[in-house]
């Protein structure tokens, strides 16, 4: 089957059977003139970079109705954007987001660059993004790289290098593939396949639309790609976090440094996380107790345990690090979700008390 049959091929698929979210104008609109916009395009890429489309929805509809321009979110708190960022993962991305936001609003007129490489000036915006927002929000022939891409390449061209190596060579398939005509809905029917049909366990060949001209179905092969190298163990590392309640209900909170794993992020004063043993720097003192249990929490690179310390002090209280957040201006769901995790095992302990 010649490279124009796949991709026509696989737009009529996507003409009948396109998954329906709340930032995309499916096929039928298209027809009818109804483009995308360019700002839920880029937010819903940037939410769905490690996170699943079910989870992802309702983030991406929480944001557009408190922020639905890139204008209103560029005049958005900090603080705010974060909070509702809350469980997406990596908090960088919701620093450059708020940074991309108001890139985009103060040198681009509130309106997003229309070419791949414009839009890769843009903070947070690497290859794969500026891939995505070019072809689906503008229709230019880009050629767009994601998980469920390189499975269908790696499949249907029945390439056996594990990947990351492979990554060249598939997206050198991949672009054989893109269409001028339709490239938007194109690198959108290529990525519904491979989380609908083409998934990584159990794909349904049977169904697929490109059963015919797919090489590693032929040779029964296709279960097993890609292939992909061995991944190193996450490590452990271990660390203490301090909750101290005043008697007037504030809690002691510390800003992280910019740079860095939660950067800019409100939290709890604490230890460095190290794969030794943690050393007791507490921020003030304080008849500190250990609630018992612990905190765990996975991120990308390692694996978190967190021991806790709780205390209750007098309102004159004087930290040595960070300062007393009042009642009236303490939301924990604005806490990166592991700080969330300490704050409820605090809690707890505290209500025993």
């Amino acid at each position: 089957m010649r490279e124009a049959d796949i991709s026509a091929e696989l737009l009529a698929w996507y003409d009948t059977h396109a998954r329906v979210l709340p930032w995309r104008v499916g096929p039928a609109a298209r027809v009818e003139g109804e483009r995308p916009d360019p700002y839920f395009v880029w937010l819903s890429e940037i939410m769905l970079q490690q996170t699943t489309v079910a989870v992802v929805k309702e983030y991406f509809r929480r944001f557009i109705a408190r922020w639905p321009t890139v204008t209103d979110l560029a005049a958005a708190e900090d603080a705010e954007v974060m909070g509702e960022w809350a469980g997406l993962g990596y908090y960088a991305r919701a620093r450059n987001l708020l940074k991309c936001a108001r890139v985009v609003v103060d040198e681009h007129g509130g309106r997003f660059p229309d070419t791949e490489a414009a839009l890769l000036t843009l903070p947070g915006i690497g290859p794969y993004t500026a891939a995505a927002i070019a072809a689906i929000a503008f229709d230019q022939p880009a050629t767009v790289m994601d998980g469920n891409v390189e499975r269908v390449m790696a499949r249907l061209f029945a390439v056996e290098t594990p990947l990351p190596k492979a990554k060249p060579e598939l997206k050198a398939l991949a672009a054989t593939l893109t269409p001028q005509i339709r490239p938007g809905d194109y690198a959108q029917a290529v990525m519904d396949l491979g989380a609908t049909i083409c998934t990584p366990r159990n794909p349904a060949c049977g169904i697929c639309p490109l059963r015919p001209a797919c090489t590693a179905r032929a040779g029964g092969i296709a279960a097993d790609l890609p292939r992909k190298a061995p991944k190193k163990e996450k490590p452990t590392r271990f660390g203490i976090a301090y909750l101290a309640r005043r008697t007037d209900g504030a809690w002691l909170l510390e800003t992280r440094p910019e740079k860095g794993l939660l950067g800019g992020m409100r939290g709890w004063p604490g230890s460095a996380w190290t794969e030794a043993a943690p050393v007791e720097t507490p921020p003030l003192r304080a008849a500190w107790h250990d609630p018992g249990g612990e905190v765990r929490h996975t991120f990308t690179h390692f694996h978190l345990r967190l021991a806790l310390r709780v205390a209750e002090v007098g309102v004159d209280t004087t930290p040595n690090r960070g300062d007393f957040l009042p009642p009236a201006q303490f939301r924990p769901s604005d806490l990166p979700t592991v700080m969330r995790k300490a704050f409820d095992l605090a809690q707890s302990s505290l209500a025993k008390d």
